[in-house]
């Protein structure tokens, strides 16, 4: 990683952050690091909800339907992703939460990376949501 460039595969670097890839909240020596946006490679089983539900959203999102069938909540509208490549996109002010109705697999790109966001794990300690 001396030269600037990073190579991984989203499936195993993306657990060790609740699934980000790329965001504020890596080093910042690292490629990933960015105050611009955030990458995430959501791998969710079915019937996993979000824990809450995020309110006051300062951010854009899109996320985008990789396979499974991906429920996005929004005050007063649900969505149903079902197919390969079924997106969303949400900006500021947007409340919502989300359900995997199948094993599903997302990728979530954010803008921009601001921290503040994180849910603290059983443990105590917080990580990117």
């Amino acid at each position: 990683m001396d030269d600037g460039v990073y190579v991984g595969n989203a499936g195993k670097d993306a657990a060790a952050d609740r699934g980000w890839l790329l965001g504020h909240f890596k080093e910042p020596d690292d490629p990933r690091h960015s105050e611009a946006v955030e990458v995430k490679w959501g791998v969710h089983p079915r019937g996993e909800r979000r824990a809450r539900w995020v309110e006051g959203e300062v951010r854009t999102a899109l996320l985008v339907l990789v396979t499974g069938r991906f429920r996005m909540e929004f005050p007063g509208r649900s969505v149903l992703l079902e197919r390969q490549g079924d997106y969303a996109v949400w900006g500021r002010g947007v409340d919502h939460s989300w359900l995997a109705e199948d094993d599903s697999v997302v990728m979530t790109v954010r803008w921009p990376s601001v921290s503040g966001y994180a849910v603290p794990d059983g443990d105590g300690a917080s990580r990117p949501k």
